[in-house]
């Protein structure tokens, strides 16, 4: 099914933006593992809305209720369950949207391809609002991994024109829990304000504005996924494609790497304290589709919102004529700050995934 991902691991995503409740069901967790419920809800609430001028003023207590698959804090083998409650949805804010689509959103396409049945509230089942169970399976696989020494993390790298810095080449757990504890996830807090002024900005004149997310993942083993079209690339990109809004994946250097030469982009071999290690990171720590055991880096581009209070042209899908939309409503100037844990939740999710299939469904 389209809404699900994973192999040994397998999340399926639930619910639309306006209905009672969206969730997740995660089979092949590992049984006997401790969820810390606190730090799962920290880790949520980075991605929670209503908290700043900088996000859409809907404000949900994306609070998670456990129907299965956890007991006395434990996952116990079976398929865990979780729902979210909605309950700050203002459905009359759309009602001109089931006749006039809005530019770059799914609402078109979702019509044409269900022919008008389609709940598009809010963004029905297309809205970043189900971003928030995949955080409950991204959280878990997070406490998951970071038992066994993989910790996930990213930033915010750019929005709109405005850079922050690239990861070191060696990032550390120490310096993603530092981001994670910021109001606003970038690495340098000068280019963190600055971005918040281009975010503002264009808040003011009723648009919206994109950006760029970095994430990592330290601690990997090497020889980590397989070759050609299921390699980690591959299956990273397949999940984070899934997340509302994404319109890129690159993996080291990405795109860069096709303006330089061989001897530029390679990275060379090299051996520290009898391991064999790279003297860059270029490749992103993947080769052949396999990890390399150097930290792996990817970013991912995040589109400007769709949904905006400029006055856009659209059609009306009933009259078949040129119109009119300003939509109303309560929507985020800037996707990306508040895309940044959802990046790693994906990221940890595929990563749990890898390892669980590379150890025959155990550690």
């Amino acid at each position: 099914m389209s809404s699900e991902f994973g192999k040994i691991l397998k999340v399926s995503v639930f619910g639309q933006s306006h209905g009672k409740a969206i969730g997740v069901n995660i089979d092949g967790l590992p049984a006997g593992e401790s969820i810390d419920l606190e730090e799962l809800q920290r880790f949520l609430d980075r991605r929670r809305p209503g908290k700043s001028p900088l996000s859409t003023a809907r404000n949900e207590g994306d609070v998670p209720e456990f129907l299965s698959g956890l007991e006395n804090g434990k996952t116990c083998g079976s398929p865990l369950c979780a729902v979210i409650r909605n309950s700050d949805q203002h459905s009359k804010d759309y009602a001109e949207l089931a006749d006039k689509p809005r530019p770059g959103h799914a609402d078109y396409t979702a019509w044409v391809k269900w022919k008008g049945h389609a709940d598009m509230r809010g963004g029905g089942h297309f809205s970043g609002r189900l971003t928030a169970p995949l955080c409950i399976a991204g959280g878990i696989a997070k406490q998951i991994l970071a038992r066994r020494g993989v910790c996930v993390g990213a930033h915010l790298d750019s929005v709109g024109t405005v850079c922050d810095e690239h990861f070191p080449l060696f990032p550390t757990r120490e310096l993603f829990e530092e981001i994670a504890a910021k109001p606003f996830p970038a690495l340098d807090d000068a280019s963190g304000a600055r971005m918040q002024d281009v975010i503002l900005a264009a808040k003011n004149v009723l648009d919206s504005v994109g950006g760029v997310i970095e994430c990592a993942a330290i601690g990997l083993p090497a020889g980590l996924g397989d070759p050609m079209f299921d390699g980690v690339e591959n299956r990273l990109a397949a999940a984070l494609f899934g997340i509302p809004a994404v319109k890129g994946v690159e993996f080291g250097a990405g795109f860069n790497a096709a303006a330089r030469r061989g001897s530029e982009n390679n990275d060379p071999f090299t051996v520290e304290n009898g391991r064999i290690a790279a003297v860059s990171n270029n490749a992103g720590g993947i080769l052949g589709g396999i990890t390399t055991g150097m930290p792996l880096t990817l970013r991912v581009a995040v589109k400007p919102t769709a949904s905006i209070a400029k006055e856009q042209q659209t059609v009306s899908l009933s009259k078949l004529e040129d119109a009119q939309l300003q939509i109303h409503g309560r929507h985020d100037p800037c996707i990306a700050h508040r895309a940044v844990p959802v990046v790693e939740a994906v990221t940890a999710t595929v990563l749990l995934d890898l390892l669980l299939e590379g150890n025959h469904g155990t550690f």
